[in-house]
């Protein structure tokens, strides 16, 4: 079955740095348009970034671009966030999820096939 299993999480001060990992499983990786989304209490969970098959696009929320990097190693079935100038309004919930949609920008829940279980992230002020 599939899994997607994210790694990387934990406390970091405001201005710091996280590097979330995504490690696929049971799945055609790099057939399928991969995503970041989070989730903080009380919200609903948001888009963060998303990258296409090959990663040669990248697409990211408005809050955090510039911030915020989208990767992908297909050879190790692998994608990566990583985080850079943490703010505490980035404590959330961090999920990855798989798309099976043609077109790489995509940042609705909806259009995810895979989810994984999610990863804390807290960034103290």
């Amino acid at each position: 079955q599939v899994q997607l299993v994210e790694s990387g999480g934990g406390l970091v001060q405001a201005g710091g740095s996280l590097r979330l990992s995504c490690a696929a499983s049971g799945l055609t990786f790099d057939s399928y348009v991969m995503g970041w989304f989070r989730q903080a209490p009380g919200k609903e969970r948001e888009f963060v970034a998303s990258i296409s098959w090959s990663g040669g696009s990248t697409y990211y929320a408005d809050s955090v671009k510039g911030r915020f990097v989208i990767s992908r190693d297909n050879a190790k079935d692998t994608m990566y966030l990583q985080m850079s100038s943490l703010k505490p309004e980035d404590t959330a919930v961090y999920f990855c999820a798989a798309s099976s949609m043609v077109i790489s920008n995509v940042r609705s829940v909806y259009e995810y096939d895979y989810w994984g279980q999610g990863t804390q992230v807290t960034v103290s002020s």
